[in-house]
């Protein structure tokens, strides 16, 4: 299927590796100018690398850290001419909510809320009067199914869903969309970083506990980080017009809600 996005403007933020790779990965694939961001420039350079690697194109790179002001400017600078913009950020590592301090949750704020917003206030003036506009929110499956372990994570999060489902009516009519994607129990970093936190308070080994884990999922299988680019790419593709305002949930069928 021809996505009718050869030649559009992508900007994928945190796409260094893991999700934001992928994502980055998939667009290029299909004829998309990329730009990837990330704070090491080695890593970065790397995750250029495997995108040239699959589609012969280097991408653009801009090494800044999303949680600096002065790095985000850079990045921000390039937005007017962005016809495609994936939201993605490292999320708070999992805290006991009575432990969490004013100063993690201005952090957590900051980074998986107060950034999103303000890239997407950047790119849209330009979607709109160009009359085309994709926006993927990276956020996670925790939005529907909160732990209390992970309220610095679900919070911000939230509150993006509830500001992607206003701006996305508003936004629609310019053939601008703006959805979100769910993630949880995909292959990357963040999924062997939380098994090994796992393996150490239970005193297993992350063998074991990555078996366990998978069994609670109906796939049976973590999922692959490809599966998930490709669903963003369709996402940000010409043919996803009348897809907005969504939450689209990447979980092996773990969440057991209707909506």
């Amino acid at each position: 299927m021809d996505l009718g996005i050869s030649g559009r403007r992508a900007l994928i933020c945190a796409s260094s590796k893991g999700l934001g790779l992928a994502c980055a990965t998939a667009l290029a694939q299909e004829g998309c100018l990329v730009t990837i961001n990330g704070r090491d420039e080695t890593r970065l350079k790397a995750a250029a690398q495997t995108i040239k690697d699959a589609t012969g194109v280097l991408p653009e790179m801009i090494v800044a850290d999303l949680n600096n002001a002065d790095d985000r400017t850079r990045l921000l600078a390039i937005c007017d001419n962005i016809d495609i913009l994936v939201n993605n950020n490292g999320g708070p590592p999992p805290s006991p909510f009575l432990s969490t301090t004013p100063a993690d949750w201005q952090a957590a704020l900051e980074s998986n809320l107060l950034v999103a917003v303000q890239f997407m206030q950047a790119v849209l003036p330009g979607m709109q009067s160009r009359k085309f506009g994709r926006i993927v929110n990276i956020t996670s499956a925790m939005v529907k199914t909160p732990h209390p372990m992970m309220t610095l994570s679900t919070a911000p999060r939230a509150g993006l869903t509830a500001i992607t489902k206003a701006v996305s009516r508003d936004v629609a009519a310019d053939n601008v969309t703006i959805n979100n994607m769910l993630p949880e129990r995909l292959n990357t970093d963040r999924q062997k970083y939380m098994v090994a936190k796992m393996a150490g308070e239970q005193n297993k080994s992350e063998e074991v506990v990555r078996a366990q884990v998978t069994q609670n999922i109906p796939a049976k299988r973590f999922g692959d980080p490809d599966e998930f680019g490709a669903t963003c790419a369709f996402l940000c593709s010409d043919k996803a017009g009348f897809i907005t305002g969504q939450n689209v949930q990447l979980d092996g069928g773990a969440y057991t809600g209707i909506v």
